[in-house]
């Protein structure tokens, strides 16, 4: 036994004072090394897991002489070495809870060189990552405690059988398992940090309400947060950096503000304006893609697809609404598709579906409905400032029952001349008779519309004198070339008839009556009337006063023939030479009367 003692002795001193010092050497870089990288993970704990791992293996090795002791011994020298080391650097970290390591906590610098070097990172998301690595290590250092355990429990039964060898190794495995525990012991407390972080960033998303007055405040305050933590200090430092053109500062504050996957608009709106402007429309897209990748929050999604180009865009955001009919800032967005701002000119089809959407989106005020998706509450009030603005301007768009076209019929001897009338400006108009068949388009007049700048559709096309009373379908091409219609507008040839005659006579009423025409003295003519009789059901007049006792028989109306007098009928009145006024009152078809009109004898 001492013989056996005092070899190892001699051993152990001769592989000391060959490889102990660049053993030590070497296990102090890889503690250093660990303690530098703690702010992504605690390498120094792994360093000295597998130090110790590989010293205990080592040992058992050289004990039941599987490998030979004067071979295995620097390795075993450099594995307790190194075990050692990074045990007492993990040990310190956790007495003096240093997040960035002991030596960044001591020397500034170093924390300096950690952030330049991208080691640091105050952004929720990575800290959230390291989480994840955080419980994967957990894992693996229980499966490892495991088969610890197993080790111990076969290194016992060797003992049974080698007495003086299995002491030593028992002293190695104790100490190996007291390390590990320690490990694992440390693992679940930086464990449960990271729960209770990740709770407190949750409860902050949550809490729009919070961050809103937040962001108030320090906008009372002005100046950029030196060291921000709170979502609404990195959304306030970008507005700050944003506004003193400082865009790179805004931009990583930005990316600040999306780490905590805050379920507001304005903040994302503002920073796809800034990703445009710097990396154009693509870029955006690509940062927004990537942040909506990750991200739970709605919002970062929406804003991400309006980076789309037209078409694109408005399907991905029509598709969003269906997914989230409820989300009340898509509405006002999706106004905006249709608004004259980005078409130049709006159709009759544009303006509905804008005042739709707006008359959507402000409901949505009622009982601070808005209120939610808005950090910067300045943002929400501008966007409902412009939507009551356009609603106004719109006006009443959305009733049904204007801003529909109209059919205006002019009878003539040879038969009907139709004249269609649009709520807007069209590129092609068609028509048909009744409810069923084929549409005919008027074709096109030799003159462009100077709305469109393109040929001006005929307005108007003829029928037959023997036409019926029936359904005339019209539809037209608005300046899109989106089919509105059919419209389907009742003809009545007789009433079209009547309500044409009238509309001539009053507006043409100082023809009534005509005195001593073509130098007929004492003839007293009422030629204009008697052509547009098929509106008259009566005419009364009166001679020197408006006592209108007197009526003028009026021939029947000829729908065939309307405008024609009938060649036995005398469309005059003798008088004589005392009559100095004559007037006349019309009772038209549909019950109405003409006002007394009076007319003096030159």
């Amino acid at each position: 036994m001492s013989e056996i003692a005092t070899g190892t002795t001699s051993l152990l001193r001769a592989s000391l004072s060959r490889t102990g010092k660049w053993a030590a050497s070497f296990a102090f870089v890889s503690g250093a090394i660990g303690d530098v990288l703690n702010p992504l993970g605690p390498f120094a704990a792994y360093i000295a897991l597998g130090a110790a791992v590989a010293a205990l293996i080592i040992a058992i090795a050289m004990v039941l002489r599987l490998v030979l002791a004067a071979k295995a011994m620097p390795a075993l020298i450099f594995a307790t070495s190194a075990a050692a080391i990074a045990g007492g650097v993990y040990g310190i970290q956790q007495q003096t809870n240093s997040q960035n390591g002991v030596i960044a906590s001591l020397m500034p610098a170093m924390a300096e060189l950690q952030q330049s070097l991208g080691i640091v990172s105050q952004k929720v998301a990575k800290i959230e990552k390291t989480v994840t690595e955080t419980q994967k290590t957990v894992e693996a250092v229980k499966k490892s405690t495991d088969t610890m355990a197993k080790t111990t429990e076969e290194i016992a039964l060797t003992q049974k059988q080698q007495t003086q060898q299995g002491t030593e190794t028992q002293k190695t495995v104790e100490a190996v398992k007291q390390t590990t525990d320690s490990l694992a012991a440390g693992q679940e407390q930086q464990q449960a940090q990271a729960e209770k972080l990740q709770a407190t960033t949750e409860q902050i998303a949550a809490s729009i309400d919070t961050i809103a007055k937040g962001f108030a405040q320090l906008s009372a305050q002005g100046g950029a947060i030196a060291d921000p933590k709170r979502p609404d200090e990195f959304y306030h430092n970008a507005r700050v950096y944003e506004l003193a053109g400082d865009m790179l500062n805004a931009r990583r504050s930005y990316l600040g503000f999306a780490g905590f996957d805050v379920d507001a608009i304005d903040p994302y709106t503002r920073f796809a304006t800034l990703l445009r402007v710097q990396d154009g429309k693509a870029g955006a897209r690509e940062v927004l893609g990537s942040l909506a990748e990750k991200a739970k929050a709605p919002s970062v999604k929406l804003v991400h697809l309006l980076q789309f180009d037209d078409v694109q865009r408005l399907d991905k955001l029509n598709a969003f609404i269906a997914a989230n009919p409820d989300y009340a800032p898509a509405y006002f967005l999706l106004a905006q598709e249709f608004s004259e701002d980005r078409l130049g000119s709006q159709t009759l089809a544009d303006k509905r579906s804008e005042a739709t959407a707006l008359t959507k989106f402000v409901s949505y005020e009622k009982d601070g409905g808005l209120l939610k998706y808005f950090v910067d509450q300045s943002q929400l009030a501008d966007w409902l400032d412009r939507s009551r603005a356009r609603l106004t301007a719109l006006g009443d768009v959305l009733d049904p029952s204007r801003f529909v076209p109209t059919l205006t019929p002019t009878r003539s001897n040879a038969g009907w001349a139709m004249t269609i009338s649009l709520p807007e400006p069209a590129t092609a108009i068609s028509w048909r008779l009744g409810a069923n068949g084929p549409f005919t388009e008027t074709g096109m007049l030799a003159m462009n519309d100077q709305r469109t700048g393109k040929p001006m559709p005929n307005p108007s096309f003829e029928l037959p004198d023997s036409t019926a009373a029936t359904n005339i379908g019209i539809k037209y091409l608005d300046i899109r070339g989106r089919e509105t219609g059919p419209f389907d507008i009742r003809f009545d040839p007789d009433s079209a008839l009547q309500q044409g005659n009238k509309q001539i006579l009053d507006q043409f009423w100082t023809s009534w009556i005509a005195f001593d025409a073509g130098g007929n003295r004492g003839l007293v003519y009422f030629t204009q009337m008697l052509s547009f009789r098929c509106a008259i059901r009566q005419v009364h007049y009166s001679l020197n006063g408006t006592a209108l006792d007197k009526e003028i028989k009026m021939p029947p109306c000829d729908a065939k023939d309307p405008y024609a007098i009938p060649s036995d009928y005398q469309p005059y009145l003798k008088i004589k030479d005392d009559v100095k006024s004559m007037a006349v009152q019309v009772t038209y078809t549909d019950g109405t009367k003409s006002p007394v009109r009076e007319y003096k004898r030159q």
